[in-house]
């Protein structure tokens, strides 16, 4: 009764709409859910292929009820498990077609085994047989076996949708994927098969796949005597071709500029040892550039009570410890001598015993004592 009256809605919903609208499926879509359904259907199947009844005695229920393996009982227990709760397409593809499954399962399944043939192609067609598009199956350019002649996907391949146009693979182009693209060339060729294979990275157009075979040689590129592309070497170019404090690398086909070595005032390559100058904070020993100690080689360059902190090119002061009167380094163990209040004890300032008054028990019983003050 539901289903008859959700007919007879959806009979009343068409005839009220307006001329010329056109009610089209998404066969793609269709294919798809058909594919998922039969998929799980499969796995189904094997699920259940080693279990029976489950009562207490399987020889008896299978000699009268008939073998488990082909009973309605695992027919169902595979159905119920085809769509997930939420997956609105599957259950209503099972809904509309729990008919056609009962069929295959009871009367077709020994005469037609595969069941996504059967169901989704040939009883409720949404799908077609690979190598095949549209409404009515037509063949892909290019023939079943090798649509787009294997060079390209043919559109709605497999469904009851597409134009069946090719979409080409890389390298390759036209209406039938059989002629090269830019960049490629033709390695083999006839009607119905075509090697396009990629030019050597420094040609524009070629003819063959080396640097001898370039139609026109890419920027970055030059012909040599014999007529090969070879790379041009843009950092022995006249003017320079990067910055101040930058050194070129050059690439096959580019090159790039890269920062130089903290160390150096201008360079040739990477590292100290490539430095045109050194930079400040730093000297030349042995044709690289190393650290100037400047706190060995001018001891006064900090102020009384700081000590010396060399860094990479360049040093710091740095405030002496409170217990110490001038230092040589951080900490009391590094004081030149210890300052007021404190003394040296095996080579590190520590603060000097404070004498502590004695008390006098009899000074307590004198005039002499503090009066107790108290406000009033």
């Amino acid at each position: 009764m539901i289903r008859s009256n959700s007919i007879f809605l959806l009979s009343s919903i068409i005839l009220f709409l307006p001329l010329g609208s056109v009610y089209t499926k998404d066969f793609n879509a269709l294919c798809s859910t058909c594919r998922q359904l039969v998929d799980k259907f499969d796995k189904g199947l094997e699920k259940t292929a080693k279990q029976n009844f489950g009562g207490g005695n399987t020889e008896w229920e299978e000699r009268k009820l008939s073998k488990y393996e082909l009973s309605e009982i695992r027919l169902t227990e595979i159905l119920e498990g085809l769509c997930d709760s939420s997956s609105f397409e599957c259950n209503h593809m099972l809904e509309e077609n729990e008919e056609h499954f009962e069929t295959w399962w009871f009367k077709r399944k020994t005469k037609h085994p595969d069941l996504f043939k059967w169901f989704c192609i040939e009883t409720i067609k949404v799908c077609c047989p690979k190598g095949l598009f549209g409404l009515d199956c037509n063949t892909c350019i290019g023939g079943a076996d090798k649509p787009c002649h294997g060079n390209g996907k043919c559109d709605g391949d497999g469904t009851r949708s597409g134009n069946g146009k090719c979409s080409c693979d890389k390298g390759y182009e036209g209406e039938f994927c059989l002629d090269c693209s830019d960049g490629y060339f033709s390695a083999l060729r006839n009607d119905t098969f075509s090697l396009c294979k990629e030019c050597h990275e420094s040609c524009d157009g070629c003819t063959g796949g080396t640097n001898q075979d370039c139609k026109e040689c890419r920027n970055g590129w030059e012909k040599d005597p014999e007529g090969a592309c070879i790379d041009i070497n843009e950092c022995t170019k006249d003017p320079a071709t990067c910055k101040d404090n930058q050194y070129c690398l050059n690439t096959d086909g580019s090159f790039s500029c890269k920062e130089c070595d903290i160390r150096c005032s201008g360079c040739k390559g990477p590292g100290a040892s490539y430095c045109l100058t050194c930079a400040d904070g730093f000297k030349d020993e042995e044709s690289t550039c190393t650290d100037i100690n400047e706190c060995t080689e001018d001891p006064a360059l900090c102020k009384d009570n700081q000590y010396c902190l060399n860094t990479d090119g360049s040093f710091y002061c740095k405030e002496c410890d409170t217990r110490c009167s001038g230092c040589k380094g951080p900490g009391a163990s590094n004081c030149l001598t210890c300052a007021d209040g404190y003394k040296d004890e095996e080579g590190t300032c520590t603060e000097e015993n404070k004498e502590v008054p004695a008390f006098d028990s009899e000074d307590s019983q004198t005039g002499d004592s503090p009066e107790k003050h108290e406000d009033l």
